[in-house]
């Protein structure tokens, strides 16, 4: 019996009641009917039940698959699948718009997402695919879309459009519900039970993470894949120093037997598993004893696939061994020691120390070659880091110490020995993707890798012949000539001297003082060349020429070639953000605790810091080049590649030519500082030590300075004023600056809300251009949420501002006295919460109609 329309339903009498689920209409006759009819179509329904499905040694229990169907109207094509979907014991939902589609799958996270697209006139099915797949859940279902028949004498289209969409499966059109269940059936038993297993695997990855054996797994040509928490906890390294590195490249201890490697690979090779006794040296460079266990496993074709290791530091002087005999089996033995371990305390240390003692094999040929302990070694140093010095009073300490103490100082002990103190530890919120997206974007520099350990190189990013690089070289590769001072831009004048800037633009510049001064107003009447009018008003009120000893037209020459170098078709790293970064610094220069706090070097060094400080970026994150496989990241060894670009750029394009060489005249060992200084204040804008800037900031100005003011008997003149003990230190000198200028690297939230709205669509197109390139050209998307049809503006700017913004405003604020920016910073805060509420994803709210 053919399922009819609600049209024919109209025309055989009466009126029929509809019911809606979902997107789709359904009428009470055709509901209390189904059951029957898709008896009577194609056979009787299969029961909903769970699906068991076995994963190695793990047995995993599948809930009823949920399929989502995707069509603007509803066919035969439509009900196929649904009826399908019935006889299968599937659940199903139905989406008529490519916004409900999502909505529904954000919801229910289907196994199976069915979309149509035969009728290109409805909406784009491919777009509607790379918006799903953009998602977390996205990533691991299935989706097939149906295309319409061809005819006979029609050429075969090619299906890598489709795959390059995000789809698995091509359906050609077919409304029988035998084929469509056909298809279903094949789908789940082929990708959406491996699909299963793959996500079976976290659950596998989380045990390992939270294992207390330090667990290390390589492919079969010993190239790290996965290590665990308690392997970099035990070794010293983290994750990023180890993964898609060989085995071979990793420093080895000198006190293994010089065989013994080659025994266990002659092991192993032959798919046995080898335990036994292990030196291994960690990454400050000391050897420690291991007990191993390394388990060969077989994959695809019968071949060793991987190796997994387990290491367990020995702590005993009697060590289990196994020995790999001719014949490929293994005896234990119970080996004693040649010496005793002594256990002592180190005087000049006030430290505890263990030698330990190595078995001795019972291969009588072997016992020449005793291993003796040299952990000893250590402790006799005579020069000792600040750190290791904590360390010895903490082990001291606990010597004398209750159960529960010791404990305790042992959890200090692990907190001490990790690389990134300052750190926060990161953990993830699915609920907060835009918060997850920007962590992730921002402060990674690591290579993100698509499968296995291969590294993605863009074409555009590789040089196939090695040229000599032009001096005008940038670094998307335009060639740029030797500006010409008097002919670029020749409907406005170059300005010879500060005296000679055009009248509107003098009168605009005379409030650059004020923290809400217009910078886009500036930017229009300079004709995107707001750097070298507003740098040469701050530099001179500043007194660099003559603490430079250079001439006010080799001032200006230089700022011009800086302004060139920056990219004018970047919505937001241009010339505009470098003159906003140095408004701000020399706004924050003139209050009166960092004025006091800072001597001449260290203003001028921060000027030309802020003003060279994103020179030549492209418009894209540290995270893109180093997944791309850019020059750039491996020139820089995927560590803060654009900051250190930005640096090395800025003083050679100054060294270029003798008539912007502002450095010239100097005194070579006061160069030397101030380009340091500059290095330094450059290289702090790279955002994956923020946290480590902003700590070191409060815990070494912000409170000693409240503990003086607290003790202070005449506070208010201390508000103004920076105590000795900052002043002469250069340390703190040093975080001072760095603080600055991340300050003003980031100040948009800080200032004006019609400033701050302006600067938040210029990050997020930059953004959502960056994400386009992403998926244009394969590579890992590093911020998926700056997707530009879907991506929510105030989420991300409220993000950005609980994360990253209000704790280093508020340390800095504390410091410098800076009430306007927190004012504005709250009703930014406010602005973007208030569109969020209300739904709104973009810049702005709806206006009223």
């Amino acid at each position: 019996m053919p399922r009819k329309n609600a049209s024919s339903l109209s025309t055989c009498g009466g009126i029929v009641k509809q019911v809606r689920s979902g997107d789709k209409l359904w009428s009470q006759w055709e509901l209390l009917s189904s059951k029957s009819r898709m008896n009577e179509d194609s056979g009787p329904p299969r029961e909903v039940a769970s699906t068991e499905v076995h994963f190695g040694p793990m047995r995993l229990t599948q809930d009823p698959f949920q399929v989502l169907l995707v069509f603007a109207k509803e066919d035969s094509q439509s009900d196929g699948f649904w009826w399908a979907c019935d006889k299968a014991g599937y659940k199903c939902n139905i989406a008529r718009t490519p916004e409900s589609a999502l909505v529904y799958f954000l919801d229910k996270h289907h196994e199976i997402i069915i979309i149509d697209n035969r009728h290109a006139r409805y909406f784009d099915a491919e777009a509607l695919c790379r918006s799903i797949r953009a998602t977390k859940p996205g990533e691991t279902t299935v989706m097939l879309v149906v295309v319409p028949q061809i005819c006979n004498d029609q050429e075969e289209s090619s299906v890598l459009p489709l795959l390059n969409a995000g789809f698995n499966r091509r359906y050609i059109e077919n409304p029988n519900i035998t084929a469509c269940y056909n298809e279903l059936i094949q789908i789940e038993h082929g990708e959406v039970r491996s699909q299963f297993k793959l996500r079976a695997c976290s659950s596998i990855f989380t045990a390992l993470e939270h294992c207390q054996d330090a667990i290390e797994i390589t492919n079969e040509d010993h190239v790290i894949q996965y290590v665990n928490p308690a392997f970099e906890h035990m070794m010293g390294y983290h994750k990023g120093e180890l993964i898609g590195k060989e085995l071979t490249e990793l420093p080895k201890s000198d006190k293994n037997k010089a065989d013994l490697l080659d025994a266990i690979n002659t092991c192993i090779r032959k798919g046995n598993e080898w335990q036994g006794i292990y030196y291994a040296r960690q990454k400050a460079g000391d050897s420690v004893q291991q007990d191993v266990t390394i388990t060969p496993v077989i994959g695809q074709g019968g071949k060793i696939r991987h190796f997994v290791s387990i290491k367990k530091l020995c702590s005993d002087n009697n060590k289990l061994i196994y020995n790999v005999q001719s014949d490929d089996k293994y005896t234990e033995e119970n080996s004693q020691s040649d010496s005793q371990s002594l256990r002592y305390k180190d005087r000049q240390k006030g430290s505890i120390d263990v030698r330990s003692i190595t078995s001795k094999r019972s291969d009588a040929a072997s016992s020449h070659n005793r291993r003796h302990s040299s952990m000893a070694r250590i402790h006799s140093m005579t020069i000792e880091a600040p750190i290791t010095k904590v360390i010895n009073i903490i082990n001291t300490a606990q010597e004398n110490s209750p159960v529960t103490v010791a404990e305790a100082l042992d959890r200090v002990l692990e907190i001490l020995r990790t690389t990134e103190l300052y750190s926060p530890q990161l953990g993830t919120n699915d609920d907060d993707p835009h918060t997850n997206n920007l962590v992730g974007g921002l402060m990674t520099d690591g290579l993100r890798r698509l499968s296995g350990n291969e590294y993605i190189f863009s074409k555009t990013c590789r040089q196939t012949e090695k040229t000599e690089v032009p001096l005008w070289t940038s670094l998307d590769g335009q060639i740029k000539e030797e500006p010409d001072l008097q002919q670029s831009h020749s409907h406005l004048a170059i300005p010879v001297a500060l005296s000679d800037v055009p009248p509107h633009v003098a009168e605009l510049l005379e409030d650059e003082k004020n923290w809400d001064f217009n910078i886009f107003e500036l930017e229009v009447l300079t004709n995107k060349r707001p750097l070298l009018y507003l740098g040469l008003k701050i530099l001179t009120q500043f007194g660099v020429c003559e603490f430079l000893n250079c001439s006010e037209t080799t001032l200006r020459s230089w700022l011009q070639v800086i302004e060139i170098n920056y990219h004018a078709s970047n919505s937001y790293h241009n010339s505009t953000h470098a003159a906003d970064v140095l408004h701000a610094t020399a706004y924050f220069l003139r209050k009166d605790r960092v004025k006091g706090s800072l001597d001449e070097l260290d203003e001028v060094a921060a000027l030309i810091a802020a003003a060279v400080h994103d020179v030549d970026h492209p418009g894209r994150t540290n995270s893109f080049l180093c997944n791309a496989g850019s020059e750039l990241a491996v020139l820089y060894n995927d560590t803060a590649v654009l900051e250190s670009h930005h640096a090395a750029l800025a003083f050679q394009l100054t060294a270029g030519d003798n008539k912007s060489n502002i450095f010239k005249n100097m005194e070579r060992n006061q160069f030397r500082t101030l380009r340091q200084a500059i290095i330094d204040m450059v290289l702090a804008t790279e955002m994956t030590k923020h946290f480590e800037h902003v700590n070191k900031f409060v815990n070494s100005i912000n409170k000693p300075m409240t503990s003086i003011e607290e003790t202070s008997l005449n506070s208010e003149s201390s508000d103004g004023e920076c105590p000795p003990s900052i002043k002469h230190s250069m340390e703190n000198r040093l975080l001072i600056k760095r603080m600055m200028i991340k300050c003003a690297d980031v100040a948009n939230p800080c200032r004006s809300v019609k400033l701050c709205v302006e600067w938040a669509g210029r990050i997020s197109e930059e953004y959502f251009a960056q994400t386009d390139e992403e998926k244009s050209q394969g590579l890992p998307v590093v911020m998926p949420v700056f997707d530009r049809n879907t991506c929510s503006i105030p989420k991300s700017q409220i993000s950005f501002i609980d994360y990253f913004i209000n704790d280093m405003f508020d340390a800095w604020d504390a410091f410098a006295n800076l009430p306007n920016l927190i004012r504005h910073l709250t009703e930014n805060y406010n602005y973007w919460k208030a569109l969020d509420e209300s739904k709104h994803k973009g810049l702005r709210p709806p206006l009223d109609l």
